[in-house]
């Protein structure tokens, strides 16, 4: 399974975006952008420049590749509504992303390799692709031999700080995930600017 391993924090100081609650305290440290040559790439910056990082930005955040990326931009752009939305609302229903805004997971990270070591059920079936895409209906059960781990035992604790979502409703004492309904597009992960990204591929 092809995945970015690059550091956390290097990635963030790129795109200027802490992608994880540890990337603001590396952020604070060391400002700019990585690199020998880093103060000489930015200068200059050309409306290319910009949608591609906002496409670089959204795809590191949500923790997916270039081909797969592609692939869910030309998807959205055949659905009906406004492309952009489309596609964060196809992002936020990735099965490690709905891991993580359940708060079975700190971070996107922790929730895709929660997912792909097959710590849950899917209506009944084992899992472990993170990029399932889930829709309203769907249940996520954490499964009987996974409950047993140390990791789930203290849930409640992992999931304290967890913003409620008006799509999808979870209980630690059950260590379930339902989806109700579609994501609105103002509970998408803040600070992205998707119509960079339409225009980025409409080149």
């Amino acid at each position: 399974m092809a995945r970015d391993l690059s550091p956390i924090g290097k990635q963030s100081r790129r795109e200027s975006y802490a992608l994880a609650p540890k990337a603001q305290k590396i952020m604070a440290k060391k400002s700019g952008i990585p690199g020998q040559h880093a103060d000489m790439r930015v200068r200059g910056g050309s409306l290319y420049l910009t949608q591609l990082r906002e496409k670089q930005k959204v795809r590191r955040i949500y923790g997916v590749l270039e081909k797969q990326f592609a692939k869910l931009m030309r998807e959205a752009n055949r659905a009906e509504g406004m492309t952009g939305e489309n596609l964060l609302n196809f992002l936020e229903r990735r099965a490690d992303n709905v891991v993580y805004r359940a708060g079975f997971a700190s971070t996107r990270r922790a929730a895709r390799q929660l997912v792909s070591h097959g710590h849950f059920e899917l209506n009944g079936h084992r899992i472990d692709i993170p990029s399932i895409r889930l829709k309203a209906g769907d249940k996520l059960v954490v499964r009987s031999k996974s409950q047993k781990n140390t990791y789930f035992a203290n849930l409640a604790t992992i999931a304290s700080n967890s913003q409620a979502l008006s799509w999808l409703k979870a209980d630690t004492k059950k260590m379930t995930i339902e989806i109700t309904g579609s994501p609105k597009r103002e509970e998408a992960e803040v600070g992205i600017n998707e119509q960079l990204i339409v225009e980025y591929y409409s080149r």
